[in-house]
């Protein structure tokens, strides 16, 4: 425990496996010459940094247990609109554990454990972002237990039909016609395998390679995606190709098995039960739409391509190959794949163009950012964020919301990777070592300087300054 503790408290952190030191992971994914800043202007903004003596570490994580601290945080915490979110969740939480048959006992436990992973701050730095994804997986277990006579009517002809208005014939029944070992292997990867290993693989890429905060954003849009997705699973249910393929068009009813339909030949292939016994009894059979597959692979190849576009085409490849899998198999029709990749879009965009840091591509980890800029689109400079660095609320809820007045959270022209879209007018979230507890930029107060930055028509710098006190300089206004 205390050399997790120290490793944690390092504020540069050397990854956790052998890679060469001349070798960055920036250098395998490359931006365009002309979205990179010049010399002059990167020794130009260096020079800047260490005259104000170094930006503080963003990056750095929480090793405290003590549980009051979150409790104090909480008790002066400024509430906003985005906080409805979390009652939101734990109403989930709360008709999930009601629908279970009763165990007192383990209902108490549950709610208690996860209390206290959300309140020790080396915990709740994750399980906090993470909330949505672990109430996604108690909402979807136990909704085995919604009684038959509140569920609504089964669809059976709603998909073949449109499967076939929109595509002219059925894409399941087609591609799983004929079958082969060696094309059941090739399905059953993505969609055996890869489906549940790449959320988490995923997760800890972007935590280490990407901007500070990228993966918290992540793990938020994939847990909203899934419960999303379920609750239409609910709401309107709809049997899958299988069901077609073994019992015609004839009317469904709750209490029927599912099916492992294509997978249960990996079973008897390996000649184990993977997956006949787990699908047989699925706590929602009858949820072909949206399917959650496609959104899975929609979503974290949107991520991925984000952070790391050079592999924009093998994210592509795969979720072409886990599209593909999913018919082949008989899970689901083309029109419940394109209602997943639908949702996942949704869900990726608003993300981006919101809360979702920019990578800069000079940086090869997250250790090396000093400072991150949020969304894609303009930012007006009385808009100030939070995201679980230095200078935040201390709980972690700032992440989808715009907060006030921080403790380090200032307003500094940063890095040169990002001048790109400082020229644009966009504001830049990060922290600067000037003095402690100055107000922010919008915030009236005679020790403020305003400090303008642009280019000139050659391109050479040009700056021009209103002084109202002697004092450091707090701020940074982008002309456009």
């Amino acid at each position: 425990m205390q050399e997790f503790t120290a490793f944690l408290a390092q504020t540069k952190p050397k990854l956790p496996f052998l890679w060469p030191a001349s070798l960055k992971l920036s250098q395998l994914n490359p931006v365009p010459q002309k979205y990179r800043p010049s010399r002059r202007l990167r020794l130009r903004q260096k020079a800047k940094s260490d005259a104000a003596g170094g930006a503080d570490d963003i990056t750095r994580l929480k090793t405290s247990f003590d549980v009051s601290e979150s409790i104090r945080t909480l008790q002066t915490r400024r509430w906003r609109i985005h906080d409805l979110q979390y009652l939101l969740l734990f109403a989930f939480i709360i008709f999930s554990l009601s629908i279970i048959p009763p165990a007192p006992f383990i209902k108490t436990a549950v709610l208690l454990g996860l209390g206290l992973l959300l309140l020790m701050p080396i915990t709740q730095q994750f399980f906090l972002p993470s909330l949505p994804i672990w109430t996604y997986l108690l909402y979807f277990f136990s909704s085995r237990f919604i009684d038959a006579s509140y569920r609504p009517h089964i669809w059976v002809k709603v998909l073949p039909a449109l499967e076939n208005v929109l595509y002219g014939a059925n894409l399941s029944n087609i591609l799983s016609a004929h079958t082969h070992p060696i094309l059941d292997v090739l399905a059953w990867l993505p969609y055996g395998i890869a489906h549940f290993a790449l959320p988490l693989i995923c997760s800890v890429l972007l935590f280490l390679f990407a901007a500070p905060g990228t993966m918290p954003v992540f793990a938020r849009a994939f847990g909203y995606m899934c419960m999303l997705g379920v609750t239409i699973q609910l709401i309107l249910p709809c049997t899958p190709p299988w069901y077609e393929k073994a019992n015609g068009l004839e009317p469904a009813h709750y209490g029927m098995e599912g099916s492992p339909a294509g997978l249960a030949r990996i079973d008897e292939l390996f000649g184990v039960d993977m997956y006949t016994t787990s699908f047989t009894t699925a706590p929602v059979p009858f949820g072909a739409f949206p399917s959650l597959h496609s959104g899975n692979a929609v979503l974290e190849a949107l991520f991925m391509q984000y952070c790391f576009p050079r592999f924009r085409g093998v994210f592509i490849m795969y979720v072409a190959w886990i599209w593909w899998a999913t018919m082949y198999l008989n899970h689901h029709y083309a029109i419940d794949l394109v209602g997943g990749g639908i949702i996942a879009a949704v869900a990726y965009y608003v993300s981006r163009a919101t809360w979702l840091p920019r990578p800069q591509a000079d940086k090869s980890t997250r250790w090396e950012y000093e400072f991150v800029e949020l969304g894609d689109r303009p930012r007006t400079l009385d808009e100030e964020y939070g995201y679980g660095h230095a200078g935040d609320d201390g709980y972690g809820l700032g992440l989808l919301e715009r907060r006030g007045l921080g403790d380090s959270d200032e307003w500094t022209l940063g890095s040169s990777s990002s001048f790109d879209s400082l020229s644009r007018g966009d504001t830049v979230c990060g922290s600067s070592s000037s003095t402690p507890g100055i107000l922010s930029p919008t915030t009236p107060d005679d020790d403020m300087r305003h400090v303008m930055v642009g280019l000139t028509p050659q391109g050479d710098i040009w700056s021009g300054e209103r002084v109202a006190q002697e004092s450091e300089v707090s701020e940074v206004v982008v002309l456009r």
